[in-house]
Order: C-alpha cells, then sequence, then structure tokens
C-alpha cells in the first residue's frame, strides 16, 4: 500500500483520538445535569482520562519496540472504540470515569506510536512533510471536538457523544485491520523499559528536543485551553459558535502541516521552527491586545495553528531520528514531555487568569513564546534542526 494512504489512515485514528482529548469539556455541564452531580465532581471526568492517557505513554513507547509498532496501534484503536462506546452506558460518575479512563489508557498509544511507524516508513528527507500531513490531519480533531461535542450534546443527548465517536473510530479501526498485513513489522525483542528512557535523556541533542516540546506545550497548550473561555466572556458566543470559531485553529494546522515538509525544502527546518515560535509569539500578542475585534481573533487562532504545528512538527520529526531501534520509546516520551507541560501550563494558567485575567495570560505566554525562539538557539543550534 503506498505510504500517503497509510499516513491518511493513521491521521483518521489520530483525528478520533485527539477530539476524544477535548470531548468532555464541552459537555460538562450536560452530564452534571443528567446525571445529577455537581460541576466539580463532573470535572473530574477529565482527570480520570488526562492521567492514564500520560502515563501510559510511557509503556506503550518500549512496548511497540518489543512487539511492534502495526500491533499495539490495531489493538489500541480496537479496545478504545470499544471503551468510548461504553462511556455511552455510564448511568454514574464512577462507571463513566471507569471507562474514560479505560479510554484514556489505549489512546495513549496512537499518536506517538503513528509518528514512530512513520519515521520507519519515511527517509529523513520526506519525513517532516509526512508527519506534518498525520498531525495536520490529527489536530483538526482538536478543533473541530467542541463543535462536534456542542451540538450532538444540544441535538441528542451526551451520550449521543459518545456514541458518534465510537462509530467514527469503527473507520480507522476498520482500515488498519484491512492493510494489517502490508504494514511494516520492525520489532526488537530485546527492548527494554526503563534504559531507552535514561538513554534519551542523557544525551544532548535529544534532552534539548524535549526541553523544547516541554515549552512549547506549557505556552502554548496552557494559553490555547482558555481560548474557549475567553470567546465566552468577550463575545458571550455558545459552545456550539465557540467551537466554529475554534475549528480554526485545527483548519490551520492542517494547511501548516502540509506546507511545512515544502518549507523545510525551501528554507531548513531551523527556518521552519522559527517561523513556528515567533507565529506562535505574534499570534498570542495579538490576542490579548486586538482579540476582542472578531477580525483579529479569527486571525490570531489560526496564526496560533500555524505556530503551534511549523514548530511541533519540526521538534517531533527531529525526534524521530533519535534512538531508531527504539523509536517507539522516543516519541512516547515526547507525547508525555508535551502533554504534561500542557497540562503544568493549563494549571499555572488558571492562577494567571484569576490574578491577572485572560489577557494577561496570553501576553505573559506571547512574551514567553519569543523568550523560547531565543532560547531555541542555545539548545537546537542555528543550523541543524534535525539528526544528531
Amino acid at each position: 500500500m503506498e505510504n500517503k494512504k497509510i499516513i491518511g489512515i493513521l491521521g483518521m485514528a489520530g483525528f478520533v483520538v485527539v477530539a476524544d482529548n477535548w470531548v468532555v469539556s464541552p459537555i460538562l455541564p450536560a452530564i452534571s445535569n443528567n446525571l445529577h452531580i455537581d460541576i466539580s465532581s463532573t470535572g473530574l471526568l477529565i482527570t480520570a482520562y488526562m492521567a492514564p492517557f500520560a502515563a501510559f505513554q510511557l509503556l506503550f513507547g518500549p512496548l511497540s519496540d518489543r512487539l511492534g509498532k502495526k500491533q499495539v496501534i490495531t489493538c489500541s484503536m480496537i479496545v478504545f472504540t470499544i471503551a468510548t462506546a461504553l462511556c455511552a452506558l455510564g448511568f454514574g460518575l464512577t462507571p463513566l470515569a471507569f471507562f474514560r479512563s479505560l479510554t484514556g489508557i489505549f489512546a495513549a498509544s496512537v499518536m506517538p506510536i503513528s509518528i514512530a511507524l512513520i519515521g520507519d516508513l519515511f527517509p529523513i528527507t520526506e519525513r517532516h512533510k509526512a508527519v506534518g500531513t498525520f498531525l495536520g490531519i490529527s489536530f483538526l480533531g482538536q478543533g473541530f471536538s467542541m463543535a462536534i461535542g456542542g451540538a450532538t450534546a444540544f441535538l441528542v443527548s451526551w451520550r449521543g457523544v459518545f456514541i458518534l465517536y465510537a462509530i467514527l473510530s469503527i473507520i480507522p479501526t476498520m482500515a488498519l485491520v484491512r492493510i494489517y498485513g502490508s504494514l511494516p513489522t520492525n520489532k526488537n525483542p530485546h527492548a527494554e523499559f526503563v534504559t531507552p528512557y535514561v538513554r534519551l535523556l542523557a544525551g544532548r541533542q535529544s534532552l534539548s528536543t524535549y526541553v523544547m516540546i516541554c515549552l512549547e506545550g506549557f505556552f502554548i497548550i496552557g494559553s490555547f485551553s482558555y481560548l474557549g473561555a475567553y470567546i465566552s466572556v468577550i463575545y458571550h458566543y455558545d459552545s456550539l459558535i465557540i467551537g466554529l470559531i475554534m475549528t480554526g485553529f485545527g483548519l490551520a494546522t492542517v494547511v501548516a502541516g502540509r506546507l511545512s515538509g515544502k518549507l523545510v525544502e525551501v528554507f531548513g527546518p531551523r527556518q521552519v521552527l522559527t517561523f513556528g515560535l515567533l507565529s506562535a509569539s505574534i499570534a498570542l500578542l495579538l490576542l490579548a491586545s486586538y482579540g476582542h475585534r472578531i477580525g483579529y481573533l479569527l486571525i490570531s487562532i489560526a496564526l496560533l495553528g500555524f505556530g503551534f504545528m511549523f514548530t511541533h512538527a519540526t521538534l517531533i520529526t527531529r525526534l524521530t531520528e533519535f534512538a531508531k531501534k527504539a523509536r517507539g520509546a522516543a516519541m512516547s516520551l515526547g507525547a508525555f514531555s508535551f502533554m504534561s507541560a500542557g497540562a503544568l501550563g493549563t494549571a499555572i494558567g488558571s492562577v494567571l487568569v484569576d490574578h491577572g485575567g485572560l489577557s494577561k495570560l496570553f501576553t505573559i505566554c506571547g512574551v514567553a513564546m519569543f523568550v523560547v525562539w531565543l532560547v531555541s538557539f542555545i539548545l537546537i543550534g542555528r543550523t541543524r534542526v534535525h539528526g544528531q
């Protein structure tokens, strides 16, 4: 099978998983009202998903190196689909939290192991474009998740949201089963579970890359998490309209993902990384100063999508060159770093919002991204971005 079709199938799986990451937020009030639980307790459903999602990434990386990447991804998508459907049957907080935890566990493998598989399929000269395309399709799910969740919950019920996502998940799952035999089987029966992480963190260039990913996750996800709240406060739109506006972020990541490989060919990965970091910085500062004007708001959201994708695709592609016999571990550590830093950034962001407001948060994160760009010359260097 053509590698492009494989990216499309992996991208569909990533789309569903990334969308599922964010789907509970807009339907929390509906779940709270239906189950007669206060909103603070219902918020535990997010933790029930995110905690195992982050932790099990570190397990699935070495596991995929040992058992095979296609084996882990395919099995994970099957269980993920079943667990998502079971969420619709959660008639209390405890069973619903259990099903969300099960979903988070198996969702954890899809993104990092897919990128590791792409690393096996494509040479480094073609890998940036391939990774960018995959990430663009996947993160479109982040943009659509709030609109899909809000609309389905409004028109049907919150249970309908999980049924819809289970149905959507069947498509890439069946496609993976169908092409299973044509996917490469790279196994390392001697793959270890701790040693690869120690080696990756001991290497200067790999450690520098993980630090950059942490900084990216901390400031971009830490600010993006409050974008919906900002639109609600400034414009008083409902969750459906907010979701549609935020879809601009997802659409921008798709376009940027497609462009990133071509830009690397023309300007080189170092310059694409600069485009990404500075675009994110400008987007957040523009949002802080002029976000109350709808035109500037839309431009800021799109620019943030471009900034995120140019930055993330460049750093993730760089990671595929480290520990070639343990790519699963390398990518899992990258995903864990990104998600953990994003969660920490979101938590600290809440403190900044309480003390200074949303605009202050965006201003601080925008300035910080400019500083991260300057720091990148120390951590990554002036010219080389890919490879050791």
